[in-house]
């Protein structure tokens, strides 16, 4: 059955990331695929690495035309999210909010890369080379953040994700994660206890 369906998936895959121009560049797309799937380690299960993959991909594609980086973010920010016992769908709500995708997105307060992670960290922690708008160190860092912020709010969403964007007290950016989360990339339940 997992083998039909991943057969399946893989012949589905140019059409929803977005469809490859030629034969090669399908092929390409799908032996990326394949690579993308068998590497990301952060899943227990190759099936759920296809499945959480493909489904991901063609949600992100309104943000994210290049396939084969839309796949690469995606495992990145799983991976993260894993680490940090965050469900990847909450941090992805995240990233929608605070930059739709862009990871060379800066604030106005100097807030920088996907998400948006505030450059004091860098010495808060005695790290201050690290660049925070490599993919990979901006989800490690507000992954994190986030996890703190919600172990500190004894798993309170709305608290948490106010901490994390600096408007303790207020709803206005949990909300907008929330829609996020309900709109583009809700899979399962969250708990968003009013």
């Amino acid at each position: 059955m997992r083998a039909l369906f991943f057969s399946v998936a893989l012949l589905w895959v140019p059409l929803c990331l977005a469809q490859p121009a030629d034969q090669q560049e399908r092929a390409e797309l799908r032996d990326f695929l394949d690579a993308t799937i068998n590497s990301a380690e952060s899943f227990d299960d190759k099936y759920d690495a296809e499945v959480w993959l493909v489904d991901m991909s063609a949600r992100l594609a309104r943000y994210v035309k290049d396939p084969a980086y839309r796949l690469e973010i995606l495992r990145q920010i799983h991976a993260a999210s894993l680490k940090a016992d965050l469900p990847p769908e909450l941090v992805l709500s995240v990233i929608e909010v605070e930059s739709h995708f862009d990871r060379f997105a800066v604030s106005r307060v100097g807030a920088q890369g996907m998400m948006q992670v505030m450059p004091f960290w860098k010495d808060e922690i005695g790290r201050p080379d690290d660049n925070l708008t490599y993919n990979l160190t901006n989800f490690s860092y507000g992954c994190r953040i986030l996890q703190f912020y919600l172990q500190r709010e004894d798993g309170d969403l709305h608290k948490a994700l106010a901490r994390y964007n600096g408007s303790v007290g207020r709803r206005t950016y949990s909300n907008k994660v929330y829609r996020a989360w309900d709109k583009h990339w809700r899979n399962g339940p969250l708990d968003w206890a009013d």
